[in-house]
This record gives structure tokens, C-alpha cells and sequence, in this order.
């Protein structure tokens, strides 16, 4: 699916079109937050649980966070957003934390890449603590 987008269809018909299928989503495996932070998630083989994968700015993020971990739970046979940046090193019995934690640090490097590593033009995260650096200048 380069970058293709897809139509989520809704398995029931109501008159005129369902909700869902008026909106597009661009890649498998990620939604759309009310203020625009797009958000990854997975399910866990064989349980009810699910994998929180992160939330970042971008959609392209969010769907390699995505293909990382889906990589890593289903292997070479997985259907990924981005099939040409599988990981080569599949590892087989990864704990869910595992998982998390390598899906979310592709994600953040995508996610950086992608807004430019400079945070200056966005509103400040408060849930991250000033720099040394910073709190000097004060």
C-alpha cells in the first residue's frame, strides 16, 4: 500500500453513507484523535488485550510504529503499510513491552523526521520537563 490511501467501510448500511466510510483512513492500524494526534494501537495474538503503540503528529508515524510492532508479532507474512521498511531483524517471542518500546522509538524517529526536529513553531508539551540548558537561562 505505498502511502495509498484506504476506505474503512461500515459493515451495517443506514440511508445515505455511513459515517465511517465518509472518512478515509490512510493507513491500517492507526485513527485520528478529536484535536488531531493521529494514534497507533495493536491487538495481541490470542488475547483481548491491546498494545498501545503511541500517539504522534503524523499519520506516516503512527503507521510505522504500527508496521513495526504488527512485523514483529506476525512476521514476514504480515500485510505493513510499508512494506519496504521491514525490519530485518524479527525477533521471535518479543514480550508486549518489547514491542512497545521498539515501535514507539521508529515512530518517534519518523515523527521527528517529518515535522522538522525542531519543536519551535509547536505548542510546548507540558508534560515534559525543561532541558538544564533552559532552566540555566532563567
Amino acid at each position: 500500500m505505498d502511502g495509498a490511501y484506504c476506505t474503512a467501510s461500515s459493515p451495517t448500511s443506514s440511508p445515505g453513507i455511513p459515517k465511517r466510510q465518509r472518512r478515509e483512513k490512510p493507513y491500517r492500524g492507526i485513527r485520528m484523535r478529536k484535536w488531531g494526534k493521529w494514534v497507533a494501537e495493536i491487538r495481541e495474538p490470542n488475547k483481548r488485550s491491546r498494545i498501545w503503540l503511541g500517539s504522534y503528529s503524523s499519520p506516516v508515524a503512527a503507521a510505522r510504529a504500527y508496521d513495526t510492532a504488527l512485523f514483529h508479532l506476525r512476521g514476514p507474512s504480515a500485510r505493513l503499510n510499508f512494506p519496504e521498511f521491514a525490519a530485518e531483524d524479527a525477533a521471535d517471542g518479543l514480550s508486549a513491552a518489547a514491542i512497545r518500546k521498539k515501535a514507539t522509538e521508529v515512530g518517534a524517529r519518523v515523527d521527528a523526521m517529518q515535522t522538522g526536529s525542531g519543536r519551535a513553531s509547536e505548542k510546548p508539551d507540558l508534560n515534559e520537563f525543561p532541558s538544564p540548558e533552559t532552566s540555566e537561562e532563567n
